[in-house]
């Protein structure tokens, strides 16, 4: 029992470290996550930026000039844009602020070619109307290939202006066009032919007291209307809920889209408090799901113990080991006497048939899931492996050993007696933007470097092995089932 609990106190500390992004993740109003040269930057409110080598764990190091406040990046060809509000927000004690624009061609520091170009001035406003030039995010419509940028806080409209994809300056003779209301922190993205505005709502800046979360509404039009699932138009305040307050972390805001795959989407903002972390500013990245075309905030995947359910057949990965029936006294179904009390069974055990498993590897295989021994898998996240956007790198192995799931050099899975750490047991469990997962070993034997192309797959019913990824293919595709 002793070695039990300490068991389950190593595997309650390694679930409370990874609720968080690791190492220094603290900013404020971070700037979608942008990648340059295999690294990941994400810029906040002052001068300064995180910098992460895997997506997974982040460090200060970026650079910004210009200071003022919550800005946004894109890579536009072989360029980097950077949009940022000088002023405005109340901060300096008014809301006359300046949006400005400012090019790269690399967001590394160390490089030799980094150096922002002078900022251009694209939208202002004077303290005077209900109108606040800051808090700009960007947006390269895939469908026209034009360049909006969308602005504004709770002190008057969400704003909406063209720059120059070319220049990003503001385009010749454009107009302002209001779109929303009762929001900030505003950003566009567009999707399966949807263009969506995602605000901040709530109040911000109160530490573990503030009630930011994110909404949005979608049109057919990049100018709006946009319009939440009910029918509310976001210019009247409308707004469908993405993320709120949750995992002992308050204030979500400044929303963020990253496609790292076809069907692998995560979505970035800062916490306004992380009550684990002093009640810190930190920043979050979630799966991003999409349900009836809406975006959907999914929890943190944290690791248990589950069935690892193919979506082809619905078939159980498990151990290819001998079935071992269970003892029950049993009786003809018309001998039953109904007055007769009835028990419980007590589950299979590890202890009544791990014995007659062979010693050394042990192939899978996917069959019908009883809640047997041999198919129940416990997953745990291996935080001093390093990890990718949204989550460190799991182990998974049988539950109550540590027979470990493992990649082989011929692109097949087998299981090896004991879990070593070495990079073929380590998985990258990322969930897809239907709701199902996908498996992927960080390294292959014999293939060098990190494995970002081969996934536990489903080769007819019963084959588990490994193959290229493909959302448009079930076979791809697992359900991590608490049965």
């Amino acid at each position: 029992m002793k070695r039990l609990l300490t068991i389950l106190s190593i595997i309650t500390c390694q679930l409370s470290i990874v609720n968080s992004q690791t190492g220094a993740p603290y900013i404020h109003d971070p700037s979608t996550i942008a990648e340059c040269d295999g690294r990941y930057y994400t810029f906040g409110t002052g001068s300064g930026g995180l910098i992460s080598e895997d997506g997974w764990s982040w460090h200060s190091g970026a650079e910004r000039p210009g200071g003022g406040a919550a800005p946004d990046v894109m890579k536009i060809g072989d360029r980097y844009l950077c949009i940022y509000g000088a002023t405005g927000g109340g901060l300096g004690g008014g809301h006359n602020g300046r949006i400005l624009t400012m090019w790269n061609k690399t967001l590394d520091p160390k490089s030799p070619d980094f150096r922002w170009t002078k900022a251009v001035e694209v939208a202002s406003s004077d303290g005077m109307e209900d109108q606040d030039a800051i808090d700009p995010s960007l947006l390269l419509d895939p469908a026209t290939g034009r360049l909006w940028c969308s602005y504004g806080t709770y002190f008057g409209t969400i704003r909406l202006i063209e720059l120059d994809p070319k220049t990003g300056e503001r385009v010749r003779g454009d107009v302002e066009k209001d779109i929303a209301i009762d929001c900030e922190a505003t950003d566009l993205i567009y999707r399966n032919g949807w263009y969506y505005l995602l605000g901040t709502h709530g109040t911000c800046c109160d530490g573990v007291n503030s009630t930011y979360n994110i909404v949005v509404g979608r049109s057919r039009s990049v100018e709006g209307p946009y319009i939440d699932n009910v029918g509310r138009d976001m210019f009247h305040g409308g707004g469908r809920m993405v993320i709120a307050a949750g995992d002992r972390k308050t204030g979500p805001g400044h929303f963020g889209r990253t496609v790292i795959n076809e069907g692998v989407e995560v979505m970035s903002c800062h916490f306004e408090a992380d009550f684990d972390m002093s009640g810190r500013s930190v920043l979050g990245i979630r799966p991003l799901l999409w349900k009836n075309d809406w975006p959907v905030a999914a929890e943190a995947f944290r690791g248990g113990t589950f069935e690892i359910e193919s979506e082809r057949r619905g078939y159980s990965l498990e151990l290819a080991v001998d079935f071992v029936r269970m003892e029950q006294e049993r009786q003809r179904f018309w001998q039953i006497d109904p007055n007769e009390p009835v028990k419980p069974l007590p589950n299979q055990t590890l202890e009544e048939v791990i014995d007659k498993w062979p010693e050394g590897n042990i192939p899978v295989r996917c069959s019908d899931y009883m809640f047997r021994p041999w198919q129940r898998w416990t997953v745990t996240p291996v935080p001093e492996a390093g990890g990718y956007l949204s989550a460190p790198y799991f182990r998974i192995v049988i539950e109550g050993t540590e027979r470990a799931l493992s990649a082989t050099a011929d692109l097949e899975v087998t299981t090896v007696p004991q879990f070593t750490g070495s990079p073929e047991q380590l998985w990258r469990i990322e969930q897809l933007t239907d709701g199902t997962f996908r498996i992927m070993p960080k390294s292959i034997p014999g293939r060098e470097g990190t494995n970002t192309r081969y996934v536990l797959s489903s080769i007819a019913d019963s084959t588990p092995t490994l193959a290229e990824y493909d959302f448009g293919s079930d076979n791809s595709k697992w359900n991590l089932r608490n049965h």
